[in-house]
C-alpha cells in the first residue's frame, strides 16, 4: 500500500492539473443547422411575391447569420424572377426567418423553368442545406387554372337583430387583412395540424378581392408539402364568451377540400385541445357528392375522454360553390345552435358540467385544408386553384 501511493499520486496529481487547465473531453456546444426547401410555383397571369422560409433546427441563444443570393437555372434573372441578395438575421429565440422572391409573368410559349437560391456564410450555425431549387410551372405545361369569379348572388343576413349589439364585424373592406385583429398561422403543424393535412400555410395564399377576403387553396410545393394555403385566427386579439356569429361565405370544392369556419377555446395553451373545447360554425368536406353539404360540431373533452356531437344541412340544390350563403351559430350559457341562411339545423345542450368549456371564452380560425382523415387526398377530378371567399363575419351579443 505505501508503495502505491508513492507511485501514483504525482501520476494522479499531473493529469488532474492537466484536465483543469484544457477543455479536452468536453462536448463542444452544438450548434443549429439551417435548413430550406425546395419550392415549385405555377406561374400567373401577373406579377407575384412568394416568401420562401429558412428555419433553424433548435434555438439558439447567440444571433445566427446566414447570407442568400438568387441563382439563374433555366429560368433567367430579372427576366423570370428578380435577381436578390441579402443576408437573413435570425434574433436570439428564433428559429424561422424568410426570403421573399418576385416572379414576373411572360406570354412565351415555353418550358417550365427554375433557379435557386443559395445560402452560405453561416454565424453560430452549420448548413443543413445550401441551396433550394426553384421551379416555375408555365401556363402552357398545366392545365387551365380555375379561375377567382366573385359571384353577385346569395343570401344576405341583416345587419342587424332586436336586443343584440353588433360588438364586432370584418367586412373585408381593406387592402389588406387586418393584422389587429388576425394572425396567419404558417406551417404544416403538427402532423399535419393534428389531421394529417397535406398543405403548407402561407400568408401569400390570403387576398382581398372587392371587399372580400379570399383564401386560395394552391398545388405548388412548400416547406416540403406539394399545396398551400392559408389559415388565419383572431386569438389574443378577438376573443368573445357568447353571441350570434353571422360569416357569409362562399366554399371552395373537389376532392380533399376542406374548408372551415370555426372556433377554438382561448385557454389552449394552458388546457390543451379538447379541454379547450372546440366550436365548428362550417366545415364542408369536398369531392363525392358531398360539395352541398355544411357541417357543424361541438367538440370537448367528456367524462370518458374526447367527445363530439354535430348536424349537417344538405342545399335542395346546387352546391356552396355557386353563390353565397351565411353560416351561423347563436351561443348561449345553456346552448349552441346552428343555422344555414337564417334557418336553425342542429342544436347542442350546453349546460351538463362535462360541458363546462363552451362557458369561457372562444377565438375564431377560417382556413382551407387540403387532403386530412376526413377529406382524403386530393385526386385527378379536384381543380386547382380553389377559393374560399368570405364576404363578412359579425358578432352580436345580447343587451
Amino acid at each position: 500500500m505505501h508503495f502505491l501511493k508513492k507511485s501514483f499520486l504525482p501520476s494522479l496529481l499531473i493529469l488532474s492539473l492537466l484536465s483543469c487547465d484544457s477543455n479536452e473531453g468536453e462536448p463542444s456546444p452544438q450548434l443549429p443547422g439551417i435548413s430550406i426547401n425546395d419550392l415549385e410555383i405555377s406561374e400567373r397571369k401577373e406579377d407575384f411575391s412568394i416568401t420562401l422560409d429558412v428555419t433553424l433546427s433548435e434555438v439558439s441563444a447567440d444571433l445566427v447569420v446566414v447570407s442568400y443570393e438568387t441563382v439563374e437555372g433555366s429560368a433567367v434573372a430579372d427576366q423570370d424572377f428578380k435577381h436578390i441578395t441579402g443576408q437573413l438575421i435570425f434574433q436570439a429565440g428564433s428559429v424561422r426567418e424568410s426570403i421573399t422572391l418576385t416572379i414576373f409573368s411572360d406570354e412565351k410559349m415555353e418550358d417550365d423553368e427554375s433557379f435557386s437560391i443559395r445560402l452560405f456564410d453561416p454565424a453560430n450555425a452549420v448548413m443543413n442545406d445550401s441551396s433550394a431549387l426553384i421551379v416555375i410551372k408555365n401556363f402552357d405545361t398545366t392545365p387551365p387554372p380555375n379561375e377567382l369569379v366573385i359571384p353577385t348572388q346569395g343570401y344576405t343576413s341583416p345587419e342587424s337583430y332586436d336586443g343584440w349589439n353588433l360588438v364586432w364585424q370584418d367586412e373585408f373592406d381593406q387592402e389588406s387583412l387586418n393584422t389587429e385583429d388576425w394572425t396567419y398561422e404558417i406551417g404544416n403543424g403538427h402532423s399535419g395540424w393534428g389531421n394529417n393535412e397535406l398543405e403548407y400555410y402561407t400568408n401569400e395564399n390570403t387576398s382581398m378581392v372587392d371587399g372580400n377576403l379570399v383564401i386560395t387553396a394552391r398545388k405548388e410545393s412548400r416547406g416540403g408539402y406539394h399545396y398551400t394555403s392559408s389559415r388565419i385566427i383572431t386569438k389574443n386579439k378577438q376573443e368573445f364568451k357568447y353571441g350570434r356569429v353571422d360569416i357569409r361565405a362562399v366554399l371552395p370544392f373537389g376532392q380533399g377540400i376542406w374548408p372551415a369556419l370555426w372556433m377554438l377555446g382561448a385557454n389552449i395553451d394552458q388546457v390543451s385541445w379538447p379541454a379547450c373545447g372546440e366550436i365548428d360554425i362550417m366545415e364542408l368536406i369536398g369531392g363525392n357528392n358531398r360539395d352541398n353539404t355544411t357541417h357543424g360540431t361541438a367538440h370537448w373533452s367528456g367524462a370518458n375522454g374526447y367527445a363530439n356531437y354535430g348536424g349537417s344541412k344538405k342545399l335542395s340544390s346546387g352546391i356552396f360553390a355557386d353563390e353565397y350563403h351565411v353560416f351561423s351559430v347563436i351561443w348561449n350559457e345553456s346552448s349552441i345552435t346552428w343555422l344555414l341562411d337564417g334557418v336553425e339545423f342542429h342544436v347542442i345542450d350546453t349546460t351538463p358540467a362535462d360541458l363546462s368549456e363552451f362557458r369561457n371564452d372562444f377565438f375564431f380560425i377560417f382556413n382551407v385544408a387540403v387532403g386530412g382523415n376526413w377529406p382524403g387526398s386530393p385526386n385527378t377530378s379536384t381543380v386547382f386553384p380553389q377559393y374560399m371567399i368570405v364576404d363578412y363575419i359579425r358578432v352580436f351579443q345580447t343587451q
